[in-house]
């Protein structure tokens, strides 16, 4: 049955008549013939037999044709059924090794060698490590932190360990273990392995530990580190080196040796220069004030290649489509955008360190930059001349030189289209701030002639329309702006404005939302927004805007005054009084937000504080009686009459036409009961006759009737004013800040309580709302 089983999975070979293609191939000897295997008695015996047994004589010798002069000749097909070179004639023929016995049992491990637990720890801290690894990955630091402890801790169990057996060191072990824990102040563990002298990298593990060094601001000891790898690490090393130069100069730097760190440099831009090491040189001599080195350090920097053709590399050699697509695309590649990125950074070390050295070089910042111009144009960088003319223009306008500045820009009206449009786009913009924008608009318009395309020059012509009240074609211009540049933040903001002029105000919100998705901190634009919500009726929404604005500039008192307002206009009086002290806080001088507060104090019966506030808008408006008359009625209201009498005195004095004033002393007198109370009536029934004589001039008449009148009004010389008596005075006045606190009566306060005094009615109208 075994036979049979097996021979089931035999494929037979087609016969050699058949059209195979793999005829030829089925030549065999006969000798390993498997078809009468069946009908073969002596191998079906030895198949059913449980213990092998030698087969017949016969079957042996079918066998015999393998063998020649009793040697056995080579067979690797069939070594696995017993055949061995060291096979003789007379061997017994035993396929399955049943005459050698049994195999010998396995030998059993044995778990308690010290050679499997220095295995086993190793597994485990090598487990422990990628597990730390994953967590710091998964952001879980607490995690990474107490798997790298343990691992180390492991790690010194296992050192011990092998110390003591004398086992060889898993180096690779110990110093990846030490890499991933160094990162949590383990930099001591590396001293296990550089003090290894069988570790033959300690150069690189020391540069590791001079820039742990260097982040812990241990400026002097990554210096020796730096130092030290720089002894071990190879010549051959060249590029390695040159870095750890570089970081020995930083650290110099960091530490104020300039002399030194310069020396470093130096040997580095004589060995093998680069714009980064170029450009720290020019700030070392800036820093020790060498003018002359400062302008050889500038030499070398623009010496040093960019290695980056980008401008010709990208020319199409025809007007192909097809070529000119694959252009472009190779031009947006990555390497396309590093090559950008090494010009553009290229271009910054150059701009920078010439702003930077052009002031101190030469007698006048102007000198400076000619010299720079002019050794930038011996230079493969001679592109950057043109920016450095106009950044010399832009440094006039920043010391308010507008003269310089217009000179300088003008030079370039001859040169080509684009340093034209960027010098004809500052001279509208220069034109523009002094109100001059004729020139503003001729110059615009010369910017967008030498490059349509430029956003600055579309957004200066766009304000110049701006100014003249045409904002539906400003907006075009704006749109074609933002159509060149999108991210074209000026114009963005300026089509808001026109949109808000136009009265469109979902447009304009519009724009400024997607302007702050752009500038998410700017005051200006969280500004508009509240704004235009507050136009829109939504004063929430605006608080909302608001509140972001004060987290920008949270000591705008423009900003807090407006918080309060709102919050007023709401009914929030606690809050409104929060943003109004709050911006009082921080400016003191809003005559607003002063009487705001003071109005509040009023109406919360704390009229002593509402005094500080109403006497600093007198200091502030000291020509106006009006904030002087709210002290005194502060005092009076409080119940100190004595301070409130001085106060009308002073105010009477100040201004003695005030008929409120009058009205307050003669009725302060007459409660008090004092003498004076004769004068102050006969002097208020005088200015009550003045104003009814100043009301008719101006209202009309002749000019005889109006002397008629002044005449009149005026008692005859030998008569006297009318004083004895007091019924005959209208002693009624008008308390500007309300009811009166209660205070003792006298005879004449009697009379006077039954005159209804109209406190409430004018009140209201010299209180904010």
């Amino acid at each position: 049955m075994f036979h049979r089983k097996m021979m089931q999975n035999v494929h037979l070979a087609p016969d050699a008549d058949e059209d195979d293609l793999y005829s030829g191939y089925n030549d065999y000897n006969p000798t390993f013939d498997t078809e009468d295997l069946e009908n073969d008695v002596a191998f079906q015996q030895v198949a059913r037999t449980s213990h092998g047994r030698r087969p017949p004589e016969d079957y042996f010798n079918m066998f015999s044709s393998l063998f020649k002069d009793g040697v056995a000749r080579p067979m690797t097909a069939v070594r696995a059924a017993g055949y061995t070179k060291a096979a003789m004639r007379g061997s017994p023929f035993d396929p399955l090794g049943q005459r050698r016995g049994p195999a010998p049992p396995l030998e059993a491990k044995n778990v308690d060698s010290a050679e499997e637990k220095i295995r086993q720890l190793e597994k485990k801290v090598n487990e422990l490590v990628e597990e730390s690894c994953i967590a710091n990955s998964c952001g879980d630091l607490k995690l990474a932190l107490e798997k790298a402890r343990e691992a180390g801790r492991k790690e010194r169990v296992l050192v011990r360990q092998r110390e003591q057996i004398a086992s060889p060191e898993n180096l690779d072990l110990t110093y990846s273990n030490n890499t991933f824990s160094c990162t949590y102040n383990c930099i001591f563990r590396y001293q296990v392995i550089v003090k290894n002298k069988l570790f033959t990298s300690g150069g690189r593990l020391k540069v590791n530990m001079g820039n742990i060094y260097l982040k812990q601001r241990n400026y002097s000891k990554a210096i020796k580190f730096y130092r030290m790898a720089l002894d071990q690490i190879p010549s051959v090393h060249k590029e390695m080196r040159i870095k750890i130069m570089e970081n020995i100069g930083v650290a110099f730097i960091k530490t104020g040796q300039y002399t030194d760190a310069i020396s470093s440099f130096e040997l580095i831009m004589s060995m093998s220069p680069n714009l980064k090491t170029g450009f720290n040189l020019i700030l070392c001599y800036f820093a020790i004030g060498n003018c002359e080195q400062m302008k050889k350090a500038f030499q070398k920097l623009i010496a040093v290649p960019c290695e980056v053709d980008y401008d010709d590399k990208y020319v199409s050699p025809n007007d192909d489509p097809h070529t000119n697509l694959l252009i472009e695309a190779i031009k947006n590649d990555s390497l396309g955008q590093m090559e950008r990125e090494r010009k553009s950074m290229a271009e910054e070390y150059i701009m920078t360190a010439a702003k930077l050295i052009a002031p101190v070089i030469e007698t006048s910042f102007a000198v400076g930059y000619d010299w720079c111009v002019e050794a930038v144009k011996t230079s493969q960088y001679v592109e950057l001349a043109n920016d450095l003319e106009i950044n010399k223009a832009t440094t006039y306008l920043r010391q308010q030189d507008f003269n310089q500045a217009l000179e300088t820009l003008k030079m370039f009206e001859q040169k080509d289209s684009n340093v034209k449009s960027a010098a004809a786009t500052n001279l509208s913009f220069l034109y523009y701030l002094e109100n001059e924008l004729a020139q503003a608009a001729n110059y615009a318009d010369l910017a967008v002639i030498s490059d349509r395309y430029n956003p600055a020059a579309l957004t200066n012509k766009g304000n110049t329309i701006f100014a003249k009240g045409d904002y539906e074609k400003a907006a075009e211009f704006y749109k074609e702006a933002l159509g060149n540049d999108s991210s074209c933040t000026e114009a963005l903001y300026n089509l808001g404005l026109t949109y808000k002029k136009l009265n469109r105000i979902d447009e304009a919100l519009d724009c400024f939302l997607k302007l702050h998705a752009i500038l998410r901190n700017s005051a200006q634009v969280l500004h508009q927004i509240a704004n235009i919500y507050e136009i829109m009726g939504d004063p929430n929404r605006a608080i909302e805007w608001l509140l972001q604005l004060i987290s920008v500039v949270p000591t705008d008192p423009h900003v807090l005054s407006k918080l309060g307002k709102l919050y007023d206009n709401e009914g929030d009086k606690s809050q409104a009084f929060h943003y109004y002290y709050e911006s009082y806080r921080y400016f003191p001088s809003n005559i607003e937000v002063i009487e705001w507060l003071g109005a509040y104090y009023i109406d919360t019966q704390f009229c002593e504080k509402a005094i500080e506030y109403f006497e600093r808008a007198a200091l502030i408006l000291p020509t106006q009686e009006k904030w002087q008359l709210m002290v005194a009625s502060c005092y009076r209201r409080s119940g100190n009459y004595q301070k409130a009498l001085e106060k009308y005195k002073v105010i009477h004095r100040k201004f003695p036409e005030n008929i409120e004033c009058l009205r307050f002393l003669v009725h302060l007198c007459t409660d008090m009961g004092m003498k004076e109370v004769q004068e102050y009536m006969t002097k208020l029934k005088k200015v009550e006759k003045l104003k009814e004589i100043r009301e008719q001039v101006s209202s009309g008449g002749t000019k005889g009737e109006r002397l008629n009148a002044r005449l009149k009004a005026f008692p005859e010389t030998s008569e006297p004013y009318e004083s004895s008596v007091c019924k005959e005075i209208d002693v009624s006045y008008i308390d500007p800040l309300g009811p009166q606190a209660e205070r003792p009566k006298t005879a004449a306060r009697k009379r006077a309580e039954e005159d209804d005094f109209a406190d409430e009615e004018l009140g209201e109208d010299m209180l904010p709302e």
